[in-house]
């Protein structure tokens, strides 16, 4: 029998701490073989990035490691930092989450590509220059004779997930770490991310070990699957297995907590069921359009001697009073800039923007201010929004300050402990601080943030993206409960297809900054007309390994061809 590439046998982890040594994880064990892809899931806290960090002792300096992990049949917790060193990135490569945290914002893709490329090999400057170009061809990066000089934030997330993939396979590992590699990646990107990964890893021969929330990708690419909870493995099963018969009941709860299309209505909890607004006639029945674009154009200024971009291409888009209007398509289409322009952060070159009736490119200065008081923001990602040196109670209460809502501290203090309760928290963390709380916690104080004016309309922008299921579904039905309550009107951004079809009434389907289709959701998530649209549904990914293997072979066929 042959020798397992990976062997973890009770791995445990403990961090240091003013009271004491604090265990993550206890007692991990499992086995990775060449060539097969294994997933670690399981909610945040569960010790699944510790564990994948605690492979290559990426782990921070106050923690401490019992158990071995033997990497092609060799104790590597018995490596000297030299020996790990030549290890990491050689036979062993890492897929970080956040590619724009991971990667230099100060160097170009190239330049980093080269240093990776030159650590490990004895090449010149201008052969790893050319290989570093193959490798972005290898990955499908588009133009890559020009993207290998451009900086981080001049690519998209789907490119920049593409150049952290060029970069780990720069020396042709054997075993990759995937952490997170499609969070926050539009459906067909991701389908494309993991294709990619899939062809990279029948070519090398490596192993796999993702590390993942998203059941969808799990049963798109997993041989075998770990389920992790508090820290310690709960269920180990081949992927096939584990999606028909879970055995444990936590396991069960993950599985039963992923939405997904035509399963909405049991995804919902029964009270908070949205109500259907008739999206043909909704805007001619309804007297009031809180939102309203008409041939809208919107263009970002060129610079350093580049030309200009033109984002949104003279759209007609409407919100209705207490309806949900879901916007999706890929990135790069323009949804962030129609929300981003719908706050007034961005101006309206041609065509009209309205907010309850009023022009929003009029507006300035104190005006916009305003505004600010009726439409609010949910942004994607509530660890980056909120200020670490602000307390929650502060967070949700500045905008009430700055308004000129509540002026009195003490009244703004009991007003956030109000709104706390009311996104089902404890409203004594009102003197904790962001770190303190999980990504779901942090999630809810932006929602509570965002309702604190009590606004007409909310822009949500990709809010769910990063939160495991379980609490993804947790703060989807707080938030439909919070809007059938308040009933403010929301143009909810999105990636995610199944969470749109939970909250929406309308879907409106962009595509380069042109609407290519708009309808009840109903309509246009079940029955599209466009193309495009056809080709979203179908890249979404459902929790099902036999569909998954389909869909494979079908967009594997549709390549070929």
């Amino acid at each position: 029998m042959s020798t397992p590439l990976l062997t973890i046998d009770q791995l445990s982890v403990e961090f240091q701490t003013p009271d004491g040594w604090r265990a993550v994880t206890q007692n991990v064990s499992f086995e990775l073989e060449k060539g097969k892809t294994l997933a670690l899931v399981g909610e945040s806290g569960s010790g699944k990035s510790v564990t994948s960090m605690s492979i290559l002792d990426l782990l921070p300096p106050n923690t401490r490691r019992t158990g071995t992990i033997r990497f092609d049949g060799v104790d590597i917790t018995q490596f000297s930092d030299r020996e790990l060193r030549k290890l990491r990135g050689s036979r062993i490569a890492t897929i970080f989450q956040e590619p724009m945290t991971a990667m230099n914002p100060v160097y170009t893709i190239g330049q980093q590509l080269i240093a990776a490329l030159r650590s490990h090999r004895d090449i010149s400057a201008q052969e790893a220059r050319t290989r570093a170009i193959q490798l972005l061809r290898d990955v499908h990066m588009p133009d890559p004779e020009a993207k290998v000089d451009d900086y981080p934030h001049q690519l998209s997330g789907g490119q920049r997930q593409r150049a952290m993939i060029a970069m780990a396979i720069s020396s042709e590992p054997e075993l990759l770490v995937a952490d997170e590699p499609t969070t926050a990646l539009d459906v067909t990107v991701q389908a494309e991310i993991l294709d990619l990964i899939a062809e990279l890893q029948e070519r090398l021969g490596m192993g796999v070990l993702i590390i993942t929330h998203d059941m969808g990708v799990v049963a798109d690419v997993a041989d075998d699957v770990v389920v992790m909870k508090d820290g310690a493995v709960v269920e180990a099963a081949p992927a096939r297995q584990l999606f028909e018969q879970p055995r444990e009941e936590y396991t069960q709860k993950l599985l039963a907590a992923v939405p997904h299309l035509g399963q909405a209505k049991d995804f919902l909890d029964s009270s908070n069921a949205k109500l259907r607004i008739d999206g043909v006639t909704a805007l001619t029945v309804l007297p009031e359009v809180v939102l309203s674009l008409d041939q809208a154009v919107i263009r970002y200024p060129g610079r350093w001697r580049r030309p200009g971009f033109q984002a949104i291409n003279g759209i007609d888009l409407k919100v209705a009073k207490g309806e949900i209007v879901g916007l999706v398509g890929e990135s790069g289409s323009g949804k962030s800039t129609i929300g981003k322009a719908a706050i007034g952060l961005i101006p309206i070159a041609e065509g009209t923007l309205e907010v309850e009736g009023e022009q929003i490119a009029t507006r300035g200065g104190a005006a916009l201010k305003q505004l600010r008081k009726h439409v609010t923001m949910v942004f994607q990602d509530p660890a980056s929004s909120l200020n670490p040196r602000r307390t929650i109670g502060q967070a949700i209460g500045d905008p009430l300050q700055w308004q000129g809502l509540i002026r009195d501290s003490k009244r703004r203090r009991a007003k956030a402990q109000e709104l706390l309760e009311q996104v089902q928290l404890n409203p004594d963390w009102v003197d904790r601080f962001p770190h303190e709380l999980s990504g779901g916690q942090r999630q809810r104080i932006g929602i509570a943030r965002a309702i604190a004016t009590n606004p007409v309309l909310m822009i949500a922008d990709e809010p769910t993206s990063a939160l495991d299921v379980s609490v993804q579904a947790q703060v989807l039905d707080l938030f439909l409960g919070l809007q059938r309550e308040l009933g403010f009107s929301c143009l909810f951004i999105s990636h995610d297809l199944s969470v749109v079809e939970t909250l929406s009434n309308r879907v409106v389907v962009l595509r380069n900054g042109d609407v290519v289709e708009h309808g009840p959701t109903e309509q246009v998530l079940h029955h599209p007309q466009d193309e495009y649209t056809r080709k979203l549904i179908a890249a979404a990914p459902v929790p099902d390994p036999e569909v998954q293997r389909e869909r494979r072979e079908v967009r594997l066929a549709a390549k070929r061809v």
